[in-house]
């Protein structure tokens, strides 16, 4: 939101998730759209400093920026099977993005204070 961060990263798709998950929502205001990167093709073209990291789990931590708090980042750093994988947050993404939103997962957890219609695939959970 500030502009104090500027990256890069390869999408492994041009496809979006939505995470419905309590832990999402409570992170996000919402819930979480992001479409995941590998790690490694993360690159910081400005304030890499500014990169703050929360461990919101033993397996996981999200990554905001330190000046304004806009959520960036999810990283499932100490689960072996996933550490490679990044979440970008989609709201951060630069237009044209070239992605769409194409799973809800999590929906066993979503909030009761709105619906899913949007005719996309729906998952209890990953």
């Amino acid at each position: 939101m500030c502009g104090a961060i500027a990256y890069e990263a390869k999408p492994l798709n041009q496809k979006i998730d939505a995470c419905h998950c309590e832990q999402c929502r409570r992170w996000s205001g919402h819930f979480w759209a992001s479409v995941n990167s590998e790690f490694s093709s993360l690159k910081f073209v400005q304030g890499d400093d500014k990169v703050k990291w929360f461990r919101s789990s033993d397996l996981v931590r999200r990554g905001f920026c330190g000046e304004c708090g806009s959520t960036l980042f999810w990283h499932p750093d100490r689960h072996s099977e996933y550490a490679h994988i990044l979440g970008i947050s989609a709201g951060s993404l630069n237009a044209p993005t070239g992605v769409k939103l194409s799973v809800h997962i999590f929906v066993a957890e979503k909030g009761d204070y709105y619906e899913l219609n949007d005719g996309l695939a729906q998952k209890p959970g990953h």
